[in-house]
């Protein structure tokens, strides 16, 4: 009887705690799921907004014109798009993930909890900026007049040279990886931080007994220990910034050269904002997503995180 009095209790929790969850799951269906089958379902089609004639059904037509070796010249191209978007990521992910993890090892092993918490709030307040306001701030340092050449100039020894921060096709892309590394890297240092504090002392203790340097300590013991938060910051710095799109459109916006910065999102917006071709931005945002899909999964197969045990 306690038994059956037991499952009886369970199975009316599971049910209530069901009835509480459906919400929330049609909610993220509609509004996630929904969007990503409507893309793939558009990408087939000659679907222009605003249009109320019927769309044309075009097969892969949108794809094979997407990756038409013809328009590998066309600097607005999306094989550009791919290129320029590639470029961003690697310049900023690597970046990210390393000096991040670097500042947070650094913050972690200080002495003093004020000088940590006020290291923490220094580094993480961009992250609670808008990207617009990110980058209408550093216009305003790579401006000609402004912070960006003069420090420079007090680096390289060329006073009243201009860079060309916004202007320059490369430093045009540096730019933006400036901008974005500027503002997320203290939302990742947060969260190696939050790793770390997972490892026991009591390791670093033995290692120390044992006659382990600072160094080999960080090799063997925090760099195995900390592979989960590694992992988990890897994949989401590196989808940030294959989502790219607001710094890019501030620059743009704001009178710089379309060609270098031209990432995918960049170029979805403009095909089917703009232009008003829904149908192609669609076969962008598939292949968009199919790329990170891939990025991913290659992540978690060649990192192989399993879970650690201290």
């Amino acid at each position: 009887m306690g038994s059956k009095k037991s499952y009886g209790i369970e199975k009316k929790q599971a049910r209530w705690g069901f009835a509480f969850v459906v919400p929330s799951l049609l909610f993220f269906s509609v509004f996630s799921f929904y969007p990503i089958i409507n893309a793939f379902y558009t990408s087939f089609f000659n679907k222009k907004a605003l249009s109320k004639a019927a769309p044309d059904f075009l097969g892969l037509g949108n794809y094979a014109r997407l990756f038409n070796p013809a328009t590998a010249g066309n600097e607005l191209s999306f094989l550009n798009s791919l290129k320029s978007t590639l470029v961003f990521t690697v310049g900023t992910f690597i970046p990210l993930l390393i000096i991040s993890l670097l500042l947070a090892v650094f913050i972690s092993n200080l002495s003093k909890n004020g000088t940590k918490r006020f290291l923490q709030i220094a580094y993480y307040c961009p992250a609670i900026l808008s990207s617009v306001v990110a980058a209408a701030i550093w216009m305003i340092i790579f401006d000609p007049r402004g912070l960006g050449n003069q420090w420079m100039n007090n680096l390289l020894n060329t006073p009243g040279v201009d860079h060309k921060w916004l202007v320059d096709p490369i430093m045009e892309q540096v730019s933006t990886m400036v901008i974005y590394f500027w503002k997320y890297i203290g939302y990742f240092v947060i969260l190696f931080i939050t790793g770390l504090a997972s490892i026991p002392p009591t390791i670093y203790e033995a290692a120390t007994i044992d006659g382990a340097n600072k160094w080999n300590s960080f090799w063997r013991i925090t760099l195995p220990l900390l592979k989960p938060t590694v992992v988990l910051v890897s994949v989401m710095a590196m989808l940030q910034c294959l989502k790219t799109f607001s710094t890019q459109y501030m620059l743009y916006s704001n009178g710089a050269p379309r060609a270098p910065i031209n990432v995918i999102t960049f170029n979805i917006y403009v095909t089917g904002i703009q232009q008003q071709y829904l149908g192609r931005a669609s076969a962008m945002s598939v292949v968009l997503f199919i790329l990170m899909l891939i990025l991913t999964l290659f992540q978690f197969k060649t990192t192989n995180s399993d879970s650690v045990e201290y």
